[in-house]
């Protein structure tokens, strides 16, 4: 095996810093210790904020939620998992989100991303500590509304 001549410091990852902000640095770590936020812990916040603006339908891939409906109706499940759709990466002071959506149809992707962004980025930084540098959005699909479901339409023939 080769070694790269590139030396391991300069292959950290962009959304992780190796300098922090002197402001962050303060609210994660204090004369008493060292205060560190678990990934699940942002899935979680940032999953509950992207829900809160008008005009998500549902969070995840298709496959996603097509299990997630299905864990749902378990006996005993916990109900819908907040984190479903949300993928973060935790650094020492530093978080990036990645967000898997489903829009209700008429909506502006581009508004409704930018009040995602924003939403999201105010909450998990409140309240963890963590500077989020980025919140990335895929939107999966459009949510059609029906005009009824099919079963409660009368037969035309009987």
């Amino acid at each position: 095996m080769t070694q790269s001549a590139t030396p391991a410091a300069s292959q950290t990852p962009p959304t992780t810093s190796t300098t922090a902000s002197p402001a962050t640095r303060d609210r994660l770590a204090t004369g008493d210790g060292q205060i560190t936020v678990a990934e699940n812990v942002v899935q979680k916040i940032a999953g509950k904020a992207c829900r809160e603006i008008a005009g998500v339908h549902s969070m995840g891939s298709s496959g996603t939620r097509a299990f997630g409906a299905i864990r749902e109706r378990i006996p005993g499940s916990t109900g819908p998992n907040v984190a479903q759709g949300v993928g973060v990466e935790v650094g020492e002071t530093e978080a990036a989100i990645d967000l898997d959506i489903v829009v209700e149809y008429g909506i502006s992707i581009a508004e409704l991303g930018r009040s995602i962004q924003r939403n999201v980025k105010q909450s998990v930084e409140r309240m963890t500590g963590l500077r989020v540098v980025e919140v990335n959005i895929a939107v999966d699909d459009v949510y059609l509304p029906t005009d009824g479901d099919q079963d409660t339409a009368p037969a035309r023939v009987s």
